[in-house]
This record gives C-alpha cells, structure tokens and sequence, in this order.
C-alpha cells in the first residue's frame, strides 16, 4: 500500500484493515470476488475520507485533542460518537446480499452505525467492548456535566458577586430599650464631686493668662482688688511672722512616744478644705505655734494660704503669681513673712509686709525646685529640669543667677542642702542620686563628692534627715524606697534599708516624695496607693511605724505631705485640691 506524502492513501488502495476484514472474511481456497470498477473507485473514496477524519486535525499549528473532536463532532442519538464521525454510507442493500452479509468488507469494518444489523443494536460493531463502553462513559459524563448547567450557575454567581453596594440596604439598627440599665459610671468621670454638686469642665490650659515679669501684688485670683477679709488673712500671716519661735534644740524622742504622738493626730471633717483648683505640686507649713498656717501651690501656678483655725469659708485664699506648676514652697526660716515659690521660669517671694509677689530669678531653663544655702536664706540652690543646677544669691540686684553649673544630669528633680554641712547638698536625677560640694561648682567638670548609687529608674526625691544629716531617704520608680547612710561623705554610700513600696501614682497623680519628719531624725513620711487611702510613717529601719487614714474624710491619695516642724500636724495634699490637715 502506497502513501502520498500528506498521509493519506492513494486512490484506488484500499485501507489495511479493509484489507484485513476482507481476507477474514474470505473462505480459505476461495478466489476474492473482483470489484468492478465503480465500487472500487467508491470503497477507495471513501476509505480516504474515513483516514481523514480519523487522524486529529491539525489547529493552529498543534494536534486537536479527543475531548475537542467530541465536541466538534460529537452528536446526539442516533449519530457516530464524538471523535468517530463518520461518513455516511450508501443505502443499506436488501437483505440476503453480499453487502448486507459484509461480503464485499467496504461497509462492515469502517461502519458509521447506520447500516442495521448489530450497528443497530449496540451502535459500533467495528470497536472492542472496551472501547465501546469507554465511548459510552464519555458520552454520559458529558451529558451529566451539561444537565449540571455549571457554566449558567458561575456566569449568575458573577452577576451577583458584582452587583453594587448601593444596592445593598443597610440594616437599622435597633433601638435601645428604655428600661435598659444605665451603666455605671464614677464621679470622676462624670465630673460630679463626691458631695454631689457637678464640677466646672476642666480647661485645656490654664485659665489664667500670662503671669508678667516684675513685682505682682497680693491680690487673690478672684477679685479685683483688695478686700477685709483678704486683709484679715495677710495681717494673720504677719502676726504669726512676727512672733518668734521656740529656739529649742531639735532633739529625737523615744519611739514610743513618738508612736503614742502619731496615734492621737485624728483627721475631721472640719480640716479638709480646697485650696486651690487643680492638683496639689507642693506645699509649706508656716512655723508657728499658735496658728496653723498652710501654703499650697497648684499645677497651674495658684497659690493658695489657708488659716485652718478659721473655721469660716474666708478662711482661704487663692494667689496667682506664677504661670506653671509650682514645684517647691518654703518659708523663709529665717523670716516667716516671705514665702518663697519656685514656678518653671522664676523664683518669687511673697512679702506678706508688703503684700506683694517679688520676682527673685527668672530663667530660660526650666527650674524644678530650691534649698537655702544659709540660715538668713540669702543664698539658694536651684535645680533645673535640663539637668544643671544655679546659685542664686538674692541681695545682688536684677534676677539672673550667680552660676550654672552642669553637674552630668539628664534632668534635676530635687535638691536638698545638708542640714549642718550647708556646704553639702544632694540632687536627684534621672537614676543618678549624688552629693556635690557647693564650693567647687564650676560651670562643667563637676564630680561628686559621694553617689548613692542602686536606683534604676527615675527618682523622684532625695532629702537629708533634718537633725544631723546622716541619713538620706529616696524614693524611686522602680516601687522603692531607700534610705543611705550619710554618716561619712564617701565615694560610694552604703544602703542602710531598701523598703518596697508602691510609687507607680500614672500620669494623673503628683509623684510621691519621702520627707523626713523634723522632730523624729529617724522616720520619715510618704504618700500611698494602698487602700483605704492612708498617709505612712516609715522608721529609717524599713519598719511602717503608722499609717494616718479615714474613712469618712480621706478618700484620695495624697501625694504631697508636710509636717509641722515643733508640733504634731501633718498636711496632705491631694491632685483635686484639697488639703487634709491630721493633728492632736
């Protein structure tokens, strides 16, 4: 058999396996029957379309697959399977013929199922079972896959996957019940004071406008001038002033009297009063022994003096003579008169003889707080928060300082000068705790004369006892308290006691310092977080000697305390305000 060079069959030839059935069907010894040349012409046509439509047709340049002739050629009943498309045959001879019989092999072997017989029955009598039942898979997998209607059910999923959001109507949301419970809510938060009269909205920043530079006049905040009973309290405070204090020794009693003294200072509700309007930064308790006299200083620059034997609503007022917070307070020691405040930008000094507020040092940097160098208090050293510290002498005219000194702070929150040495002082920074020598300041290059060393976050106070100096007590952020042998001034200071001690007070609370009691050298007093609220009393040892509380009275923290230096009162300030006054 001959091929062309496309693949096809030369006319005339039939195919191998016509030939094949042919012979098979052929008696042996007998002669095959010659084909005239009209069928031989039609069973050669037909042989070559049959070799056509069989081979995979060429598309694009690659092979069309089977499932692509089934479905270019696939039909439905009645029809050739797809990929076996076949030509249709002549007219099916009558029966009893050679050609019914397959005798001529044109119309048996390449049968398309349409010429009767067994085609009728199972459709292609020309493939194996094998074949016949794969065909027949096929054909039901793709009618099932089409009843399955996959294509319609994706395109109406897209069309609604891609519909707009506009369309989509929102949901209204539920009403509230009107019998749904209200939730709870504190004071606080609702601005309501514990008595129940609503509080004024709280400002951004201070109400008050700038404070000017120079003398301020001892006017209170909230009248224009002066009145009797502004007079009444600043003639009391000159009174008081001139009287001279017992000049008794300090001395340190027995601890159990000093217990039984802390156990008979009660609080009541006569001795709380707010005395200025935003939280408590510092305060200063007047010498005296025949009146009470408290001075206060708020976060916003008022200062507020409060007569607590006045039992009337006069008996406080408030001042405005700085434009921040007023970090530290002192009476003079040497005159009670002057009161001496120091803001973030000057240091005054209220002379209540003259009812006014005189400007002592003004500063670009910002101060943090002061201690007299001197008995007469001519002379102090001032803290800045940049981390130096300045001496301010204040019988040299004008209001800059004598020296800057950087001391190798990242910032200064307290200084305390040495109560016998006064040429000692200590300053707390940001972890560092050291004593320096006043005498050798020098602008740079200072070294300290002894460092407390331990702390590991920031401190917030460091104070002398106030008897011999031989003690000093820390309080730290890493929820500490500390207190160091002072004894001997050397390099390294040893630690005498660690007390833990809870001084996380957040950012809505003034931070706590421990300040030592003036009668007792060895104990000293700090605010609590502790519940109920209490003030504590701490022995040098660690040992907590007594906590002062109320139930009924204090119900905040007091961070701020203040004792009286010869009698048995303690003052607490609170961030509202108020003060609570503990006493015999």
């Amino acid at each position: 058999m001959a091929l062309s060079q496309a693949g096809t069959l030369e006319p005339g030839e039939p195919s191998p396996r016509s030939r094949q059935r042919m012979q098979e069907s052929t008696p042996t010894g007998t002669a095959q029957p010659q084909l005239s040349p009209e069928r031989g012409e039609r069973r050669a046509v037909a042989a070559r379309q049959l070799r056509v439509l069989l081979t995979p047709l060429a598309v694009g340049g690659r092979r069309l697959p089977q499932k692509r002739l089934l479905g270019a050629y696939g039909g439905a009943e009645g029809r050739a399977p797809a990929g076996k498309r076949l030509r249709p045959g002549p007219p099916s001879p009558a029966a009893g013929s050679p050609a019914a019989n397959g005798a001529d092999g044109a119309w048996d072997a390449e049968s398309d199922g349409s010429d009767g017989g067994d085609a009728a029955a199972d459709g292609y009598p020309q493939l194996s079972a094998y074949e016949r039942k794969r065909l027949k898979n096929i054909s039901e997998n793709a009618k099932f896959f089409a009843a399955l209607k996959l294509h319609e059910s994706a395109a109406r999923l897209h069309q609604i996957a891609t519909k707009r959001q506009s369309h989509v109507t929102k949901r209204a949301k539920p009403k509230k019940a009107e019998d749904e419970p209200v939730r709870r809510r504190s004071m606080r938060l609702q601005r309501v004071e514990p008595s129940g009269i609503p509080m004024p909205e709280m400002p951004a920043q201070p109400e008050y406008p700038p404070v000017p530079a120079g003398p301020l006049p001892m006017v209170p905040e909230d009248q224009m001038e002066n009145s009797k009973l502004t007079e009444d309290l600043l003639a009391t405070w000159m009174r008081i002033s001139e009287m001279k204090a017992n000049d008794n020794e300090k001395h340190t009693c027995d601890m159990k009297r000093y217990q039984d003294s802390l156990n008979s200072m009660v609080l009541s509700e006569d001795n709380v009063k707010k005395v200025v309007k935003y939280r408590v930064c510092s305060m200063a308790i007047h010498p005296s022994e025949s009146i009470i006299f408290v001075a206060a200083g708020d976060k916003f620059g008022q200062i507020g003096l409060w007569n607590v034997n006045c039992q009337s609503e006069e008996g406080a007022h408030a001042f405005t003579p700085h434009s921040y917070p007023v970090s530290c307070m002192h009476f003079s020691p040497f005159n009670p008169a002057h009161l001496l405040s120091l803001s973030n930008d000057t240091l005054r000094c209220g002379d209540v003889t003259r009812a006014v507020f005189d400007e002592v040092c003004r500063s670009e940097e910002n101060l943090s707080s002061f201690d007299f160098l001197e008995d007469n208090a001519s002379t102090a050293i001032v803290g800045c928060w940049d981390g130096n510290v300045a001496v301010v002498d204040r019988r040299t005219p004008g209001t800059s300082s004598e020296l800057s000194a950087d001391i190798g702070f990242t910032r200064t929150r307290t200084v305390h000068v040495h109560p016998v040495n006064k040429q000692y002082f200590v300053a707390a920074g940001s972890v560092d705790v050291c004593i320096y020598d006043v005498r050798y300041l020098k602008p740079k290059g200072n070294q300290p004369v002894s460092n407390l060393k331990g702390h590991t976050r920031s401190v917030a106070s460091a104070y002398f006892s106030p008897v011999t100096g031989n003690r000093v007590v820390t309080v730290c952020a890493d929820d500490k308290l500390r207190v160091y042998d002072t004894t001997s001034l050397s390099s390294a200071v040893a630690v005498l006691s660690t007390i833990r001690h809870n001084n996380n007070t957040g950012r809505w609370l003034t931070r706590f310092r421990a300040i030592w009691d003036p009668k007792q050298e060895d104990c000293f007093v700090v605010g609590s977080m502790a519940r109920p609220r209490q003030i504590e009393v701490f022995q040098d040892t660690g040992k907590l000697l007594h906590s002062f509380y109320n139930l009924d009275c204090l119900g905040s923290v007091c961070s701020i305390n203040v004792v009286h230096p010869s009698k048995n009162i303690l003052v607490g300030g609170n961030s509202s305000g108020r003060l609570h006054v503990f006493k015999e």
